[in-house]
């Protein structure tokens, strides 16, 4: 069993890894966009994805899943995903130099968004874990 459980954290991180690393590539190579965009997204959407995937396989949630799956997303998927350590760096690195406007925005805005990005999970999946079962969401 605990194998099972290591091998689904490290599978979900190497897949959350990759997809922070396309989403680098898309953000900085294709878009031409700063790469704090592209910390910024990753931790956002890592953020809503955690929150709506916690809420969705709670105890109260719609989707019953076992302690691998569980792990596979939360602390494999998204830990690959996020990147709190590259928004660290990013951030020490507009403070060397000299930026600390653009340091302060940047951390508070992502932080404030990644919550918010959370918060919005949790009222999303909530919502639709109180619907009957079998019945969709007409809007």
């Amino acid at each position: 069993m605990a194998m099972r459980l290591y091998l689904a954290v490290g599978c979900g991180a190497a897949i959350g890894s990759l997809a922070r690393f396309l989403s680098g590539y898309v953000i900085v190579s294709q878009l031409g966009l700063n790469a704090l965009y592209s910390t910024a997204f990753v931790n956002v959407v890592g953020s809503w994805i955690i929150m709506a995937f916690a809420t969705l396989t709670g105890p109260d949630g719609r989707l019953m899943v076992g302690p691998a799956s569980r792990n596979f997303v939360m602390a494999g998927f998204c830990g690959g995903l996020t990147t709190f350590s590259a928004m660290s760096l990013d951030t020490f690195i507009l403070l060397f130099e000299g930026d600390l406007p653009l340091a302060a925005t940047y951390l508070i805005s992502v932080v404030g968004l990644s919550l918010a990005a959370a918060w919005l999970g949790y009222l999303m999946v909530s919502r639709f874990n109180r619907l009957p079962k079998g019945s969709q969401a007409n809007g």
